[in-house]
């Protein structure tokens, strides 16, 4: 039996960006309600993202993006990992971590001293993936600016090896 070949995981494209809104819009419209802060992000990813200083990853099947996950700054020298999602078509095919490993990365490779993230205690499956990838659960330092997230996880740079 073949294995399907694992997608690959490409940076931000602008003829992606309606991707990276219907992937998250599915998602959070199926489990939650879409709030401002989710708006301001999927309304303009380029500008609320990429011009800043992040960056948004895809895993693509040929032409289709099939799972996303962005990069924040949201500060110097701190990123938060968000808008993470994967086409139910495609799920549990480890996208997942190939899409979080991506910011991981890159978060390290611009200096970052924090990657954080926030997510709904519901997501027990997200929450171990997070964890699987390096995440500690902590106290939110601010309020997070999402109704539905309760857990706070982040990586703290300066003390991994």
């Amino acid at each position: 039996m073949k294995c399907p070949a694992v997608p690959p995981i490409v940076p931000f494209r602008p003829e992606l960006a309606d991707a990276f809104r219907s992937l998250n819009r599915a998602w959070i419209e199926q489990l939650f309600v879409i709030e401002g802060n989710d708006l301001k992000f999927l309304n303009d990813p380029e500008g609320a993202i990429v011009a800043p200083g992040g960056q948004i990853f895809f895993a693509l099947d040929g032409a289709d993006a099939v799972g996303t996950v962005a990069a924040v700054l949201v500060g110097p020298r701190r990123y938060e990992l968000a808008k993470m999602a994967v086409a139910p078509s495609h799920q549990r095919r480890g996208l997942g971590w190939l899409l979080g490993a991506a910011v991981v990365d890159y978060a390290a490779s611009m200096g970052a001293e924090t990657l954080f993230l926030v997510t709904n205690s519901q997501l027990l499956s997200a929450i171990r993936l997070y964890e699987r990838l390096g995440f500690r659960h902590a106290t939110a330092p601010t309020p997070t600016g999402y109704a539905r997230a309760d857990v706070y996880m982040e990586i703290d740079f300066s003390n991994r090896e």
